[in-house]
């Protein structure tokens, strides 16, 4: 009898999509959401189903990626981080989003509180200020098929005057003080987000509004700690 030698083929590697991970990161978030905040304050359904929804996993270096869906920042190289999921949702969720928005977001940075911004938004408008992050970043979302995100090289302190104004503003890194292009690029009635304080000084994260009369209110919402905004201003 003629016995053929076993052959044995290797399963093919099928990408994973962390389904599991991004829901224990969202219950996570939820429950630190509770910790840090009034514990009847919820964040809205879509802001937590675009957490769940994006992968954060495809925007984080190689090295990173085991730990993608860990309720904390991780380095994206050029002495930059990606968000604290927390925080993402945090300040999503002060800006009261709806589909009809137009948003700015000042620091691209690796494309994902942009991602998440336009699962709940019409179209987001984002400035990176480090070119080679600007260039994934965009190469990212538009392999992920985020096609109402446009990106663009720059200085955020100055905004993109010429797609304003805005319905909302996000600012992911901390400036010494609020930029006064920015105020005037957000509408009456606009909502804008940023963290303001020194690299090595207590950040405070602050909403501000824009009344119909063009006056300004300003709340602080909670100690906060991210890379320093940057440019020649």
């Amino acid at each position: 009898m003629l016995v053929l030698p076993l052959l044995l083929v290797a399963a093919p590697v099928l990408p994973q999509d962390h389904a599991a991970e991004r829901a224990a990161m969202v219950e996570e978030v939820k429950r630190y959401a509770t910790r840090a905040r009034d514990k009847d304050t919820k964040f809205d359904g879509r802001v937590l189903d675009a957490l769940d929804a994006v992968e954060r996993h495809r925007f984080v270096p190689a090295n990173q990626v085991a730990f993608a869906y860990e309720n904390r920042p991780l380095p994206i190289g050029h002495s930059q981080t990606i968000s604290q999921p927390y925080i993402v949702a945090l300040m999503t969720d002060l800006i009261r989003p709806t589909p009809d928005d137009v948003v700015l977001e000042i620091g691209t940075g690796s494309g994902y509180q942009a991602a998440i911004l336009a699962s709940v938004v019409e179209h987001v408008y984002s400035i990176e200020i480090i070119e080679a992050l600007a260039d994934a970043a965009s190469a990212r979302l538009r392999r992920l098929g985020y096609t109402n995100v446009t990106t663009r090289l720059g200085d955020g302190y100055y905004g993109w005057q010429e797609q304003g104004p805005y319905d909302a503003i996000v600012v992911t890194a901390a400036a010494s003080h609020v930029p006064p292009p920015l105020i005037a690029q957000l509408k009456p009635g606009g909502r804008m987000v940023i963290p303001v304080g020194g690299r090595f000084a207590t950040q405070q994260l602050l909403l501000i509004e824009k009344t119909p009369d063009d006056g300004i209110v300003t709340r602080q919402i909670a100690a906060v700690r991210f890379v320093p905004l940057t440019g020649r201003h």
